[in-house]
Formats: structure tokens, C-alpha cells, sequence
């Protein structure tokens, strides 16, 4: 049977059998009969970390042990307010640290990006509303909401965005021009997007994105004859 520990773009935490790319942790949420208890973290340090490391094996929820939560792609597990993690994920850690921290010229200490995540974070359970901004100035990776009772988590993909759920992306549009949306990834990851960070997304996303993009140049070529 599925266990709680499917993450969405929103931070929540799903029941489905689906796993996808990466697990993560926010420390141990859960109790012996592998359920949830009611907080959402029991640390400010929401990693991101790769599936397979170093030929370790976990039993899922172990009594005393993290929860081992799980993210469709990167760019979801950013958008739920985690970073990736220095041990398994360092060059990764690394690149992300660097584009957060623009010009400094060494790397921060990971305790001071999680501080800056876990303010949004406490806002957003708080529920606090997401800010608003034009879709074109989103970068690769974010995450948004189109408004207008549409409660679909979309991320963007230059200038296509795809539709999540938790097994795959579903459907793509080309960006419109001007239209504002609600930003569920966090500022602070938002900046390190913009400096460069460029997250991996699901393998479906891809398939959207060049489909989108192929009917778009279709509808460019001049009819002839």
C-alpha cells in the first residue's frame, strides 16, 4: 500500500504509488505505524538527495529514521521549498549555493540558505498568498498557477510550461506574453534559477516541450500553392 510521502509543487505531501526522480528529507515526520504526525519538518534542512548513493539501501519510514519523502523531478522538490543535498548531491549543492549567492566569492554555509528558505516556507503554511509576477519573467524551473480557479501547478520550460501531476507532466502551452500568475517556487530559489541554476525536470516535460514547440513552427511555414 502507498505511503504518505509524495511531495507536490505546493509542499504538501501525497498518498500515490507513484515515486519519480529524487527523494528528500525534511527530518523524521512520521510515527511507528509509518504514518504522518501532524508537523511537516523537524529541521530547516529540506534536502534534495539522488535515489541511488553509493549502493546504500533504506527501509521507507523506518522506526527512528528521516522520512524519506519523494519528488516527480528537481524542479517540484525546489518548488516545495528544498535545496539539494550537500553529501549525495554535491556538485549540485555546490552550483546552487553559488547561483543563490551571485558575486560572493566563497560559497555560503548551507545553514544560511536554509534560513532563507524556511521563512518562506513558515509563510506559506501560515497561508500567506503567493506572490504575483508576469510569466515571462519566470525562469527555467519555476513553478506558477494560471489563476482563475485553476489549481494546476504548471512549470516553465523557456518559453513552453508544462502541466504537473504526480506521474508525469500532462499537457504544455507556449508562455503567454504578459499573463500574471501566482510563483509557488520560494524567492530565494527563484534567484538562483535566475543566476543560471537549471534544475532537472521528468522526462515527459521534455516530450511536451518539443511537441509544442514543432506544432508552433508548423504554424509558421507560409502555405504554398
Amino acid at each position: 500500500m502507498p505511503l504518505q510521502n509524495r511531495v507536490t509543487p505546493f509542499s504538501t505531501i501525497d498518498v500515490v504509488p507513484a515515486r519519480g526522480l529524487f527523494m528528500g528529507n525534511r527530518g523524521r515526520l512520521h510515527d511507528a505505524q509509518r504514518r504522518l504526525v501532524t508537523t511537516r519538518w523537524r529541521t530547516r534542512a529540506w534536502l534534495i538527495c539522488a535515489l541511488d548513493f553509493r549502493g546504500r539501501h533504506r527501509t521507507v519510514m523506518a522506526p527512528q529514521q528521516y522520512t524519506e519523502l519523494f519528488f516527480l523531478d528537481e524542479a517540484v522538490a525546489l518548488a516545495a521549498g528544498h535545496r539539494p543535498c550537500a553529501e549525495c548531491r554535491r556538485p549540485a549543492f555546490h552550483a546552487f549555493v553559488a547561483a543563490w549567492a551571485g558575486a560572493a566569492k566563497s560559497i555560503p554555509r548551507a545553514g544560511a540558505l536554509d534560513a532563507a528558505l524556511h521563512e518562506e516556507r513558515v509563510a506559506r503554511f501560515a497561508g500567506q498568498p503567493p506572490p504575483r509576477i508576469a510569466v515571462r519573467e519566470l525562469p527555467f524551473g519555476a513553478f506558477f498557477l494560471r489563476g482563475g480557479g485553476d489549481r494546476t501547478p504548471w512549470v516553465v520550460l523557456d518559453t513552453v510550461a508544462a502541466a504537473w501531476s504526480h506521474a508525469g507532466y500532462t499537457d504544455a502551452l507556449v508562455l503567454p506574453e504578459a499573463q500574471m500568475v501566482e510563483v509557488l517556487t520560494p524567492g530565494p530559489t527563484l534567484h538562483a534559477l535566475r543566476a543560471g541554476y537549471r534544475p532537472l525536470v521528468h522526462p515527459s516535460a521534455g516530450e511536451l516541450q518539443a511537441h509544442v514547440l514543432a506544432r508552433r513552427e508548423r504554424q509558421r511555414v507560409p502555405r504554398t500553392g
